[in-house]
């Protein structure tokens, strides 16, 4: 069939197996392009499809001849009708790792259900024997809890009263003023349930009592904060709650695990267009303006640039001084997003930009071909016109 992009509000319906594999290869020669790390050996991805979780993957198999296990959500293509792209990805990236004779496992499923954890711990077991580094990078709507059967949903919304600001239609190009009703103390409740480090926590945990977590494992979980732009919605938000628990999550676990030689940090990373921040009010806007100076200032990083940094010059600097971290003990690589001179010139463009001018002092095309490039589409060198096959297999399916 031939695959053309269909959206529905921040979510593309689609996604192009050629395309994805395009992504994924150029990821791949950019880690081939730079230094070996001496890192991980063998390397377990929770949510390892897309984004950062995907990035990883790639930094520890290509920078680190790492073997790999990632889990993601099953959504496989017909010859009527594709994959998704986290799908397509993986098939990519397996494929890619059979080449470099390096060991890559896919285990499908919901991450938060013991099923899944009981499948990868296995896999771990029989195909590596144990993972000395550990990703956790699971951005889900919804949570099912195993041990009561409860469904319960993330919101992403202000906390205490409204919050008004721009926004922008990033497929038109219109910008307007939203406003967002604060979350009720249930739907705080239920957004760290779903976003917090209970899941985390219990990866850990099973992995420790399964005897498949290396003594000197690091694990990682990804976060955000951001500028005061987004304060209101993002980080003093339901989701800003989320993060917190996160983050005493991975104090507690570093506590535990450093009795053996490992270590839990969270990792805040730098503003990317993703399929989870597309779907964040105001969010979009931001980060157009945001690309916009950081490209003009030579700082610009997307995932895998990001991920080459976090392993090179936080978690295997292999120079004696141990990981940086800041006064709350996490890991930032959203440095240079947060720099002084690049947020006063952010907070600039925001308090200007309307739709007429938006193309002239945002980055706004190159946000939304990021967007579609999330789903295999506007690579250079890819025919769209040609006729695919839907219907592409992954290696080490278990």
């Amino acid at each position: 069939m031939i695959i053309k992009p269909r959206t529905r509000g921040f979510i593309c319906t689609t996604s192009h197996p050629i395309g994805c594999a395009t992504q994924v290869q150029q990821q791949i020669e950019y880690v081939q392009a730079h230094p070996e790390i001496k890192g991980p050996s063998n390397v377990l991805v929770i949510g390892a499809s897309t984004g950062y979780g995907l990035a990883s993957r790639i930094v520890a198999a290509f920078g680190s001849q790492a073997n790999t296990v990632g889990v993601y959500r099953p959504s496989s293509g017909s010859e009527k009708r594709t994959a998704s792209a986290g799908w397509y990805n993986s098939a990519a990236f397996e494929q890619a790792a059979d080449d470099a004779g390096l060991k890559s496992f896919s285990v499908t499923g919901d991450a938060f259900s013991s099923e899944t954890k009981a499948k990868t711990i296995e896999v771990i077991r029989t195909e590596l024997g144990q993972v000395d580094l550990v990703i956790y990078s699971v951005a889900s709507a919804r949570r099912t809890d195993p041990q009561t059967g409860e469904m319960v949903n993330s919101v992403l919304k202000p906390i205490g009263k409204p919050f008004t600001n721009k926004t922008v239609n990033f497929h038109s190009g219109e910008v307007s003023e939203i406003t967002i009703e604060p979350a009720t103390e249930d739907e705080i409740r239920d957004t760290v349930t779903v976003m917090g480090g209970d899941d985390w926590e219990l990866w850990i945990t099973e992995l420790r009592q399964a005897g498949v977590l290396a003594d000197t494992a690091k694990t990682i979980a990804y976060s955000y904060i951001g500028s005061e732009i987004t304060q209101a919605v993002y980080r003093e938000g339901s989701i800003g709650r989320a993060k917190d628990h996160l983050e005493a999550t991975a104090i507690r676990m570093n506590d535990q695990l450093a009795i053996s030689g490992g270590s839990a940090y969270v990792c805040v990373s730098k503003a990317l267009v993703t399929q989870s921040s597309s779907a964040i009010p105001v969010v979009p806007l931001y980060v157009s303006a945001l690309y916009k100076v950081m490209k003009e200032k030579g700082l610009h990083e997307g995932c895998i640039e990001q991920t080459y940094r976090l392993f090179t010059e936080r978690l295997y600097t292999n120079d004696g001084t141990g990981t940086p971290v800041d006064e709350k003990g996490r890991i930032r690589i959203d440095d240079w997003e947060l720099r002084e001179d690049v947020q006063a010139e952010v907070t600039q463009i925001w308090n200007q930009v309307t739709t007429e001018n938006i193309h002239a002092l945002t980055d706004l095309d190159g946000y939304r071909r990021e967007f579609f490039q999330l789903f295999g589409f506007e690579f250079d060198g890819v025919d769209y016109e040609a006729d695919v096959n839907p219907d592409v297999q992954v290696s080490h399916l278990l």
